[in-house]
């Protein structure tokens, strides 16, 4: 088995669940070319995560749908950067999306000092550095995930909501699993302590929570589903069962 289908294997759960929920996902991304890899590895200074190379190999030239409206991952985009000197490299992060919003121009970078589950924590840095970096994401298969299924399956639902789960010295992550698996929800990736995703066939909760933030007794969560009802039903039994504290902080549409 060569060294690029072990890769491949061990992120299989990350492509399934792209290719499900992203509508013409396989026939529109490209990737990369083996040079453009090399090239990208000589910047970092040290071998890539495993699964950026596997990301590079499927849409390193073209995420097809799943592409950010301002931020551009295409290794021709990132390469180009450094070829003009827009970031310089450095042994602690790479660049890996650039952000055309001239307003806010916080591109996304690889923290390489944080290693995760054959990934890294994705990052949010100016070009030239300066203020602290903001993380989004302990690993960029979590960040894809994360945004496939907040923009093809929440964005999706009739009814929403928008609120954060709370407890003491808790994993919450882990009190708030086994109630939605006994309300008939999947996981479709094996995650960190950070990310949550879950799935039903009526409805979709995404949680999230970033490292390094100090806020480990605190997730958000995103709930979609057919009708407040059901998402009323969901929540209730969560504060119920796990005793995680429970709060609602946005209905859309709002509730009368």
């Amino acid at each position: 088995m060569s060294a690029q289908e072990e890769i491949d294997l061990e992120f299989l759960e990350v492509e399934d669940l792209l290719l499900r929920t992203v509508p013409g996902l396989a026939e529109q991304w490209r990737g990369a070319t083996p040079d453009e890899v090399e090239q990208l590895e000589r910047i970092a200074g040290r071998p890539l995560p495993r699964f950026y190379r596997w990301f590079l190999s499927r849409m390193g030239q073209s995420m097809g749908p799943l592409a950010y409206p301002s931020q551009d991952f295409s290794a021709r985009r990132v390469l180009d950067c450094y070829a003009r000197k827009i970031v310089a490299p450095n042994p602690r992060f790479l660049l890996i999306g650039y952000e055309s919003d001239e307003m806010m121009p916080l591109h996304a970078f690889y923290d390489l000092d944080a290693p995760a589950r054959g990934d890294a924590t994705v990052t949010a840095r100016y070009a030239r550095g300066g203020d602290d970096p903001i993380d989004r994401f302990e690993t960029f298969h979590e960040m894809l995930s994360w945004s496939s299924l907040f923009r093809f399956q929440f964005e999706q639902m009739s009814q929403k909501c928008e609120g954060t789960l709370y407890r003491e010295d808790a994993d919450l992550l882990s009190l708030l699993a086994p109630v939605l698996s006994s309300l008939g929800f999947t996981q479709p990736l094996t995650t960190g302590r950070y990310c949550g995703l879950y799935e039903r066939a009526d409805a979709v909760m995404i949680c999230g929570g970033t490292p390094r933030e100090n806020l480990e007794n605190v997730r958000t969560f995103l709930l979609g589903g057919s009708n407040a009802g059901v998402l009323r039903r969901i929540l209730g039994e969560v504060a119920k069962e796990s005793s995680l504290e429970v709060e609602v902080n946005t209905w859309t549409p709002a509730l009368r």
